[in-house]
Parts: structure tokens; sequence; C-alpha cells
């Protein structure tokens, strides 16, 4: 029943951002990648991620602070037991704290809490309310590779439990890097059932897609034909190849748009790709040079001009 604060080592005034920057630098010390010797950490790592769990959750967090849960989540102080209200039962001369002001009720209790013959004990005398929730088994937390491409299609990934089972798991939109899932009951074992599996996201980088927010980029090399006269040249997406149109006269650096071929955005939207044209100038290409030679006479361009130079 750890104080999550503690666990975290954070003030209960910390803002989620606090919260967040504490539980990064504590989950890459002991993520069990990097402890897979050391039993300890990967159970401090467990309860880590169960604080940080608790404190993100608002409605959890806000009732922890009132007293209402304890550090593991269950309900706190059941019935007004130690609540230090007026009624309820006090300690007595002899310092049984199930004595009180009136009739003997001592015998009461025995039946209620031994589970004996009268009555087959307290939770089934009050139809098992103030039995304390067991705890469940500590969370396990795995590492998921996914490729660029499966990222910005979010095509479902297979991934391998501790158990040995497989099982698909479908990626959410708005995917990061860092992005964390919850696979519920797929921890470890416990009294009150299993904990829970934590799957962390690391989006591999591609050969040559780039991330951009929602978009992806990409710099596509063309021919000095195809930029000067124009062309329908084949472009790489993360899903197939399409047809693009580029436009005669274009110069390297000229971004043209793709659109709905990017991430996919949490509103159910798409970002687009963005292609930079860049210029694939031939080396030592006699016929080239030469042409350039007689051109460049009648050339009184200056791309510059713009620089003041």
């Amino acid at each position: 029943m750890a104080d999550p604060y503690a666990t975290l080592g954070v003030p209960r005034t910390a803002s989620e951002a606090d919260i967040k920057k504490a539980y990064r630098k504590l989950a890459k010390e002991l993520h069990p990648d990097r402890n897979k010797d050391n039993k300890k950490a990967t159970e401090r790592f467990s309860e880590v991620t169960n604080a940080y769990d608790l404190l993100t959750d608002k409605d959890k967090r806000a009732r922890f602070d009132r007293g209402e849960i304890d550090g593991d989540g269950n309900p706190a102080a059941p019935f007004g037991f130690g609540a230090g209200g007026g009624g309820g039962f006090r300690p007595g001369p002899g310092g049984s704290p199930f004595e009180a002001d009136g009739p003997d009720i001592s015998d009461i209790f025995e039946g209620m809490f031994s589970g004996g013959g009268r009555g087959g004990g307290f939770a089934s005398g009050f139809g098992g309310f103030g039995r304390r929730p067991q705890p469940k088994g500590a969370n396990i937390a795995y590492k998921l590779n996914v490729s660029f491409t499966d990222a910005a299609t979010l095509s479902p990934q297979r991934i391998t439990l501790g158990d040995g089972k497989t099982i698909d798991l479908k990626l959410p939109a708005g995917l990061e890097s860092g992005a964390q899932m919850r696979l519920a009951g797929k921890g470890q074992p416990g009294p009150g059932g299993a904990g829970d599996g934590i799957v962390t996201i690391n989006i591999q980088p591609h050969r040559f897609f780039t991330r951009d927010g929602d978009d992806v980029r990409l710099d596509l090399p063309v021919s000095l034909s195809e930029a000067v006269l124009g062309a329908s040249v084949r472009v790489p997406t993360v899903e197939s190849t399409v047809m693009l149109t580029v436009p005669a006269g274009s110069t390297s650096g000229k971004v043209l748009r793709l659109r709905g071929r990017g991430f996919h955005k949490k509103d159910g939207t798409r970002g687009d790709q963005l292609v930079t044209l860049m210029v694939d100038l031939p080396v030592d290409n006699a016929a080239l040079a030469e042409f350039v030679r007689g051109w460049k006479d009648q050339d009184k361009s200056n791309p510059r001009s713009n620089m003041g130079v």
C-alpha cells in the first residue's frame, strides 16, 4: 500500500508533467530489458508503473488525495473503522478495540471474524462487504518494435506474451514512439487476479521516409529532363506506389503534396505525404556540359537576387 507520490519521488502538488517526467526517468533506469537479472528492479518497475497509472488517472488521483482509496486503488477504511468519528467502537479499559458501552458484544465479533458455525464469518454476515480486495499480480512490461510503415498504416502487430501465447495487437490512431498500451489481465497472476501487460511502442526509422508530425516526408530524386520538361513519375508511399506529376520547370526543393498518405490522427483523419524534389544531375556528362557552356552566355538570371547578392 505504498504512497504513489513517494514511489515516484514527487510532491502531492506535482503537475501531470512533473509526474510524467519522474516516471520516464525511473522507467528508463528500472526497465526489465536493462535489469534482466535484477528481480528487485523488475518489482520496483511494476510499483513505479502502478503509481504512474494511478496519478495520471484524474479520478483515482482525486480519490486517493481524499483518502477514499489506497495506493493500490483499493477502498480505504471500509465501514469507517478507524475513521475517528463520533460513533462506532472505542477502546475499553483493557485496550480492546471492540469493547463498547452497553452489552459485551465480543462474542458477536468472534463469530463474525472466526468463520465458525454461527453465520459463516464476517463476510457472509454482511453480504461479502468488508472483505478487503485481494491484490492483483504484478504488471509485465513489454517493448514492441513497430516498423515505420506499419505504424503509419496501423497494421496489427503480433506479440508473444510471457506465457508463450501470441496475440494480434491493434495499434491506435495517433500512435507515437514511447506510447504505452495496456493489455488487461496479461500480467503476473495474483490472489485478486492477473496484473496487466504494459506495451511500450518503439517506431523504427525508415531508410527514406521521415515523420513530421502526422505527415510523412520523402526526398525524391528526379532527372534533369524530368525537372525541366515535366514528367509523371512513380513514387513510393507508406502503403503502395503511386504516380506523381512533376510540373515542367521544377527545381530542387519544390514540395509536392500527396493528401491522406501520412499517419492516422486521433480525429480519424490522416496526414499527408510531402515530396521534396531533388534534381539529380549526371556526373561527367560531356553533352550536358557542352550544352550548358553554350547556353551560359544567354542566361542572365540571378537565382540569388532575393538575398541581395
